[in-house]
């Protein structure tokens, strides 16, 4: 149950005077929040920059944009034509040095001429907009005479918005709920917040809410750290919660025999990198303890993920149990057991593959056989949680790209065993320390960063987007000399309809340029359709593929050595990452190119610049972090990522480690959190709605 004392900030924001329905809505728009806004939803949302009215411009003075504070005699009314409702009204507005207007749209004219009565000096606040070359302000946030404004805080906080909300009404908004803080206990260690200076919970967001100087909204400001570490405090605190309370969970011991993993290395056509050895060291030492193993095994593009958890299964099936092995697509499902397919028989191992496209009979006949233990390894998305999936044993889960599915998920398929099964995440993504502290923190970490012998460095080269009939052409010789490409197309918005379009578009083109030689492959093609183009590029019947980012992850063409980015400035460098890692696979010189389309900003420079300087995915990673921030980073939609409102990982990730030292340093005295620190970090749990972690405390 959540502590009486957070009531107040649970309460819905129509509590709160002059929040209506209206104002309520325009806020769920804002938190982008299903299930109503709270009290607390407003005061986590903090400022994103100030109006400093300590300094007061002329007209002539006006900025390009930004809120501004003048002094003004106000001057002529000019009301819409009768009937036009349409048409803004506008009030003519001056000082010794120029003309603006104010514009109200739906206006009272009444309550207009009142505020604004003509030849009165009147101090108007607001944001500037230009029409035409003009100056002007629509429904100014304030509009007060001097002796008023001289009562207003000359320094006043400015909030992210959504249109139709205004600066007015969040204000009043996040005044009414301060109001409503309560006293809360403190949570954090007495001798810590002395030693940064911090000031405690509720002094920090009022600091940060009435700001005294432009510095105190600064991120490196003591109050935002302050605030900042205790939703890290958090976050660790949770994830070690669940992280304890798996391992608790009865683990087996899984020791193999070594047959069949020794006969998987000999079937390999290269010897195993040291990155890889030492990760198979590890998961082995994990699985043979009684405890559960819960091991994320990080790996650079192309590092050989695959072969280390191939590895892993053998040898749970050497120990008499079954494995599974889930991918987030159908395409990387496919893409793992043509992979595994190659090796499996060596070891004497029997897959099985199962996909939303198994129906009827042959699906009833795969279940029988993983019922019966005769499937040892299978295969498969999100298809393998549904109900009547029974496992006769599965002793090990190997989840990869982990960060395309939720927790609840994760847990989900561990649940299918009587014994709760060892659990291998995978990740392809390479992900900076801090972020893999956020999303990952219940486990422990192998990292794959070399490269196995044989694999090309890839030639990265930037082009305008100009240049395509060149591209193009020097296509066409490769092309003549077997060669195969890649043209993934550009991301145009947040959807595939469109992303589709796009590609079509590219399709047509090419394939007039080179008739029946091109395929194309989108999200939204029926499976079928999709592996038969992809099997027509593998074997060589197609040259060139365009698709969108489908091929993205896990899809593995060695004869493939061109990768053409068109619009590459839209993509984020992850993503950028991920793509050039399907070119470098075989034999041949490998090249990227990409093509960009002007003008070009500086964030989209710099993140092509670290494309061409490096193919260290771990570097490219810290680099994304910097340029983008982390919620941008793996993509809002992927549902293992945690949304930080207080801290910023690209500037706060130095207090992530300390947040986790804390939280293990915390559990380790007080696993059950008791007594009067222990009750206060349940306050904090709640308070950042980590309830998930509570009911495992509570639960024993």
């Amino acid at each position: 149950m959540r502590p009486d004392v957070l009531t107040p900030l649970f309460a819905s924001v129509t509590s709160l005077k002059g929040v209506g329905d209206k104002v309520e809505a325009l806020f769920t728009r804002l938190f982008g929040r299903s299930g109503g806004v709270r009290i607390v939803d407003l005061l986590l949302h903090l400022p994103s920059g100030l109006v400093d009215r300590r300094y007061r411009c002329r007209i002539n003075q006006l900025p390009e944009k930004g809120i501004v504070t003048v002094e003004v005699t106000v001057g002529r009314h000019k009301p819409p034509p009768r009937g036009r409702a349409a048409i803004p009204y506008r009030v003519e507005v001056s000082d010794d040095t120029g003309v603006m207007s104010l514009v109200f749209f739906r206006a009272f004219p009444v309550h207009l001429q009142r505020v604004l009565p003509e030849g009165e000096v009147r101090v108007i606040s607001g944001a500037i907009e230009w029409f035409r070359s003009e100056a002007q302000m629509s429904h100014p946030d304030h509009i007060v005479t001097r002796e008023e404004f001289s009562r207003l805080p000359l320094i006043e906080p400015v909030y992210p918005m959504t249109a139709g909300l205004s600066h007015k009404a969040v204000g009043k908004a996040m005044q009414a709920s301060l109001a409503r803080l309560p006293a809360l206990p403190e949570w954090q260690d007495a001798a810590w917040l002395a030693k940064n200076g911090w000031p405690g919970f509720s002094t920090a967001l009022k600091d940060c809410h009435h700001p005294s100087s432009p510095v105190a909204i600064e991120a490196q400001s003591p109050s935002r750290q302050r605030l900042a570490y205790d939703e890290l405090l958090a976050n660790q605190l949770a994830l070690m919660l669940v992280r304890h309370h798996m391992k608790r969970a009865s683990g087996r011991t899984l020791r193999g025999t070594g047959e069949r993993r020794s006969a998987i290395v000999k079937a390999l056509p290269y010897t195993l990198t040291g990155a890889q050895a030492r990760a198979v060291e590890d998961i082995l030492k994990d699985m043979a303890q009684p405890l559960r193993m819960i091991r994320l095994l990080q790996g650079d593009v192309g590092a050989g993920k695959t072969v280390v958890a191939l590895l892993a299964l053998a040898t749970a099936v050497e120990a008499g149990a079954q494995g599974a092995l889930m991918a987030p697509t159908e395409i990387l499902a496919r893409q793992h057991l043509a992979t595994l397919s190659t090796l499996a028989p060596a070891a004497g191992l029997r897959l099985g593959l199962l996909t939303g496209r198994e129906k009827g009979s042959a699906r009833d006949a795969l279940l029988a056989e993983v019922a019966a233990g005769r499937i040892d390894i299978l295969i498969g998305t999100h298809a393998l949680f549904q109900d009547d999936v029974v496992f006769h044993d599965l002793g090990l889960v190997v989840i990869d790209e982990q960060h395309r599915f939720g927790v609840h998920q994760r847990l989900a398929l561990q649940a299918k065993a009587g014994q709760t099964p060892d659990l291998l995440v995978m990740t392809a993504t390479p992900i900076p320390r801090t972020l893999a502290l956020t999303v990952y923190g219940d486990m422990d970490v192998s990292k794959l960063n070399e490269k196995p012998a044989g694999r090309q460095p890839i030639d990265t080269r930037v082009m305008p987007l100009a240049r395509i009939e060149d591209v193009v052409t020097g296509l066409s010789r490769s092309l003549s000399q077997g060669v195969r490409a890649y043209w993934v197309c550009p991301l145009v918005e947040e959807s595939e309809q469109v992303d589709m379009a796009a590609a079509e578009d590219r399709f047509a083109a090419l394939s007039q340029a080179f008739p029946g030689k091109v395929g194309l492959v989108h999200g939204r093609m029926k499976g079928k359709d999709k592996d038969a183009v992809m099997a027509a590029f593998k074997e060589g019947a197609l040259s060139l593929l365009v698709s969108t980012t489908v091929i993205e992850v896990g899809v593995d063409v060695p004869e493939a050595s061109i990768m053409v980015i068109e619009n590459a400035e839209r993509f984020g460098l992850a993503q950028l990452h991920q793509l050039r890692g399907r070119v470098g696979r075989g034999a041949r010189k490998s090249t990227c190119l990409l093509l960009y389309g002007d003008p070009l900003g500086e964030t989209a420079k710099a993140r092509l610049q670290i494309m061409r300087d490096t193919e260290d995915g771990f570097r490219i990673a810290e680099e994304d972090l910097r340029l983008r921030g982390a919620g941008e980073m793996l993509g809002t939609q992927q549902s293992g990522l945690p949304v930080f409102r207080l801290a910023d990982l690209a500037t706060h990730g130095d207090l992530l480690s300390a947040a986790r030292d804390d939280a293990t340093l915390i559990l380790q005295k007080n696993p059950g959190l008791e007594g009067p620190r222990g009750e206060a970090l349940r306050t904090l749990l709640y308070l950042f709605e980590r309830d998930e972690a509570i009911r495992l405390v509570t639960s024993g």
